[in-house]
């Protein structure tokens, strides 16, 4: 499973026709991916026929800032027909902010979400994964090290081996060579954001770049099955 981030319906439009699974929409990169507007996203999904996650972050970092303001959000973006989100959330301590996450769920019954990397910030990624499980996620994005795949390697490895029912979605610095060994670790979802824009996060996804990605992510999945 190939996930592109989107930022708007060009974005969507050129992911699709690269032949990607679903798309993560978000808005301002510069801040680690936030909350798009509800006129953004309701002109994504007019714009595809993918699956889209809706990112629920109102501030850089994995505090929240508002947590009425995102409820509001997610009310919202429900209104206007997503049905997929993104959230996650970190005490002080670095610990799973089981609490906040619980009150934003709460406008998020029946959706399928993801915990998206604040489980490579916290305290101990391994334990994270069961509470976030506990939490009825059914995916994890993650690197496995703040720092990036590279460094998170012997992290995404482990965490790989206690998929199900959760599934890992790795992203956050992932290079088209860190697929097969991922591939032969059990990973089977990719997440791709920079890598399939070649002018950067300034220019649009690029159809092509999707197209390069989804082919190399479907055949590893293919030959490690």
């Amino acid at each position: 499973m190939l996930e592109v981030i989107a930022l708007d319906p060009t974005d969507a439009e050129a992911a699709q026709a690269g032949g990607a699974d679903r798309l993560e929409l978000v808005s301002e990169m510069a801040a680690g991916g936030l909350t798009p507007s509800v006129e953004v996203t309701r002109a994504v999904l007019a714009a595809t026929t993918l699956p889209v996650r809706v990112m629920l972050r109102d501030r850089d970092g994995y505090l929240p800032a508002d947590l009425g303001a995102l409820r509001k959000s997610a009310a919202e973006l429900r209104a206007a027909g997503a049905t997929e989100f993104v959230l996650g959330f970190l005490r002080q301590d670095g610990n799973i902010d089981l609490d906040a996450c619980r009150d934003l769920l709460t406008e998020l019954d029946g959706c399928r979400w993801t915990f998206h990397r604040a489980l490579d910030n916290s305290a101990d990624p391994l334990l994270s994964w069961a509470e976030v499980e506990n939490l009825g996620a059914d995916t994890v994005l993650a690197s496995g090290s703040p720092s990036g795949v590279e460094q998170g390697m012997p992290v995404l490895r482990e965490l790989a081996l206690r998929q199900e029912p959760l599934r890992l979605l790795v992203g956050g610095g992932l290079k088209r060579e860190h697929v097969a060994p991922l591939g032969a670790a059990g990973v089977r979802a990719f997440h791709v954001g920079s890598a399939v824009r070649p002018q950067g996060w300034a220019g649009a996804v690029d159809a092509n770049s999707v197209r390069e990605w989804a082919q190399l992510c479907h055949g590893e999945a293919r030959t490690t099955v």
